[in-house]
């Protein structure tokens, strides 16, 4: 068994190591930046699935660091909460195949509500109809899911998550976020106790 996860940790690993870094990102952190910490718009991601579990994810993590973010359920928002959308608004989607119905779904009806609206997404697929229609399109590099099915979402979700984790620290560093900012978010548990001692440094 210690052989087989050795192996595991390796081929997730090299699927980190293999993300295609491209001007994409700089875009990307662009968009951020100005829609929502300069115009004062918010960040809402969305996906189905596990992919809707990461994108969760990446919304906490960007409001614990500055940047106002909401999960939008890609289902939920044909039944009004769509509404949560408002000028300056910003969508990540994420969608291992570009190809999710209910994600190319919230497309067209986000874009009916607002023609301006701007999207990032995340993808598997380049050259799917999803990475066609946005803005800025970041890879994963498609990589071979270490389930030994081939099917259980499991490398796709780790790049998934570490190409948002990329996109809050490169936002971090463009807007100049700073421990002080932390700890104004973040009171409770170690995280609090730890960002209040270096603000009284």
């Amino acid at each position: 068994m210690i052989s087989s996860i050795q192996k595991l940790l390796q081929k997730e690993a090299q699927a980190v190591l293999n993300i295609p870094v491209t001007d994409a990102y700089e875009q990307a952190v662009t968009l951020i930046a100005e829609h929502v910490h300069r115009r004062h718009g918010k960040l809402v991601t969305s996906g189905m699935g596990k992919a809707g579990q990461i994108a969760m994810n990446i919304a906490t993590t960007f409001c614990s660091t500055g940047i106002p973010a909401v999960f939008l359920h890609p289902s939920e928002a044909q039944h009004g909460d769509l509404g949560i959308l408002q000028p300056n608004d910003l969508l990540l989607l994420i969608s291992n195949s570009g190809k999710t119905r209910e994600i190319i779904e919230l497309t067209q009806l986000a874009r009916q509500l607002d023609p301006q609206l701007k999207f990032i997404v995340i993808t598997g697929n380049p050259d799917s109809p999803l990475a066609k229609e946005a803005d800025v399109c970041l890879s994963t590099g498609h990589p071979r899911e270490v389930c030994p099915l081939g099917m259980t979402p499991t490398t796709s979700t780790t790049v998934m998550t570490v190409i948002g984790d990329i996109l809050v620290v490169q936002v971090m560093q463009q807007t100049g976020f700073t421990i002080d900012d932390y700890y104004k978010r973040h009171h409770g548990g170690y995280l609090g106790e730890k960002s209040k001692e270096l603000c009284e440094k």
